[in-house]
């Protein structure tokens, strides 16, 4: 009975060696991989990146972690004039495969959501375009309010607001579509010229290669961007 307590005892002992070793191990990895991610990414800081799943040091052995979450911030989409703020990002990615000495990491399957702020899109928006929320429409649809002014000969500034859809185009971008523009009837071109400032897209490239855009929501603090995909690119 004694050899069998002091087995037992020893048993606990390694394995709570064994627990506090994974423990640290997991926590410099993904220290080490957050600072991989902002580099092959080209983000701004450093993103919160958590490895799921015990034991960690089996899953390194293989060359697969079972179930990796991202979180980053202030991610800038698309480039020049046309460059987009993402106010937020996180991701589940799942199986992912470790390669080249773990410097590259790519997920089998990942979804998730990206949030751009109203200010964000009004600051990527055409000159004089300003983007809110539009409330819901009677198919209890979120809409977006864009207002914006174009001068026309003989008249001179004309300022609209229209309620617009938004819509998701190539699984990178986001389109903006007015319903209608009020007093278009009455002032010939009109129509045609707000348009050409107000509806717009903006492509969302910027995130992990391998994300796509798949829905957009409309909330009264801005937008809340689906996303999923395959082979997803954490690092590398």
């Amino acid at each position: 009975m004694r050899a069998a307590r002091i087995l037992l005892i020893v048993l606990v002992v390694l394995g709570g060696l064994f627990v506090a070793a994974d423990r640290i191990a997991v926590s410099v990895a993904q220290d080490k991989a957050a600072e991989r991610a902002q580099l092959t990414q080209g983000l701004s800081s450093k993103p919160d990146i958590s490895i799921k799943g015990f034991p960690f040091l089996t899953q390194v052995a293989s060359d697969k972690l079972d179930d990796v979450k991202i979180t980053a911030h202030d991610i800038q989409a698309g480039t020049g004039a046309e460059r987009l703020r993402i106010d937020s990002f996180t991701a589940d990615l799942r199986g992912v495969n470790l390669s080249g000495d773990y410097q590259r990491a790519v997920a089998d399957t990942a979804d998730g959501s990206a949030f751009i702020t109203y200010a964000d899109l009004s600051a990527a928006a055409p000159p004089g375009v300003t983007v809110a929320y539009g409330g819901e429409s009677k198919d209890g649809k979120g809409r977006v309010k864009v207002t914006g002014s174009v001068t026309m000969p003989l008249i001179g500034t004309v300022k609209r607001s229209v309620t617009s859809v938004i819509s998701v185009e190539h699984g990178d971008t986001v389109r903006l579509h007015a319903d209608a523009i009020p007093g278009a009837d009455s002032i010939p071109g009109l129509d045609k010229l707000i348009r050409e400032k107000i509806d717009f897209t903006r492509s969302l490239v910027g995130l992990p290669t391998g994300i796509k855009v798949q829905s957009v929501v409309t909330t009264p603090s801005g937008i809340s961007v689906a996303v999923s995909g395959t082979n997803v690119v954490l690092a590398g």
